[in-house]
């Protein structure tokens, strides 16, 4: 059977490195290319993670494209501080100087598109941070989301409450008329992995451990940029995540990327349609699930609420293992 293509949209952090690294060692995975937005970090800084990833894990080849630096109106909230300035946990001192020469001259969004156009009905996007991109993907180009065969997107919040605001979570709460935007406008089957979906399935701390003690290059990369990290700090994320999820590992942007690479790791879903709010003035940017079709919408999405904990555990464990797939 051919491989899955895939495209992956990233402001890369700490855990959108995870789901890069799952998708670079599955098996059923081409990575198309990636493309960069703004969340995490600045889209300079994201591309510049990127580089670093694909080249931990040999994987050069795969193109990068930068894109989005702020949202479609108003101007970029403040990056989090969730996985240092820099995204990658504020511990890499050699940085290349040369790295703007190795990313792709076309646009992260007209890549998008001529991808899509070109592999019609074949390509699965993993959408890792604000949605800036895919929203004007599809302004560009109205039938950008009829010619995916799938969408996967980590961000929103199924009950109201937020990371980012009150009321939302951050890669939604970065740019919620994109999130509007993408939600209404892609009519392609969208899953989405929401911040409860990863964080009422963690891992366990010991599980942690063991991830990023085993002995390969991508291990090792993992231990550094957690290193200093308090993300990763077993006791600062008990405290702040016992008031909603209780402790544990949770790698968030690879619950998405898992339920791409294997639909199998995902036990449970919601099928309804959804709205993203923007206009109240706490709970501008947090997704409304319609469970009793009030919006009269004509299309609806896949809500993921319950997950297969030992496969995502696998996947994850694999990732990090050499020899790594070319």
């Amino acid at each position: 059977m051919a491989n899955k293509l895939v495209i992956i949209d990233t402001d890369c952090g700490i855990d959108d490195a995870q789901a890069v690294m799952m998708a670079l060692a599955a098996p059923n995975l081409e990575v198309l290319a990636v493309t960069c937005v703004f969340g995490n970090a600045s889209v300079e800084n994201v591309c510049q993670n990127v580089l670093r990833v694909l080249s931990v894990c040999e994987r050069q080849g795969i193109p990068v494209f930068q894109g989005s630096a702020g949202p479609l109106v108003g101007l970029s909230s403040p990056f989090s501080d969730h996985f240092g300035g820099d995204g990658l946990g504020d511990v890499i001192e050699d940085k290349d100087p040369q790295w703007k020469e190795k990313i792709q001259q076309e646009h992260a969004v007209d890549a998008m598109i001529r991808l899509a156009s070109k592999y019609e009905n074949q390509v699965s996007l993993v959408a890792l941070g604000p949605l800036t991109n895919l929203a004007l993907a599809v302004r560009l180009d109205p039938r950008f989301p009829q010619k995916l065969r799938e969408l996967f997107i980590m961000g929103g919040n199924m009950e109201g409450k937020g990371n980012a605001t009150v009321c939302a979570e951050f890669n939604f709460a970065m740019d919620p008329e994109s999130a509007y935007i993408v939600l209404e406008d892609f009519v392609c089957p969208t899953y989405l992995a929401t911040w409860e979906y990863s964080g009422r399935n963690a891992l366990t701390w010991e599980f942690f451990e063991e991830l990023v003690n085993q002995d390969s290059p991508a291990a090792r990369f993992m231990k550094t940029v957690t290193s200093k990290c308090w993300a990763y700090s077993k006791e600062a994320m008990k405290k702040k995540r016992d008031v909603h999820f209780g402790p544990g590992f949770v790698s968030y942007d690879s619950y998405a990327m898992a339920a791409c690479v294997d639909g199998s790791t995902v036990l449970e879903s919601v099928e309804c349609p959804v709205r993203v709010e923007l206009q109240g003035s706490m709970s501008r940017g947090m997704l409304v699930l319609d469970r009793t079709e009030s919006l009269k919408k004509s299309h609806a999405v896949r809500v993921m609420t319950k997950c297969d904990v030992e496969k995502f555990g696998r996947l994850l464990m694999d990732s990090l293992k050499q020899p790594r797939r070319k």
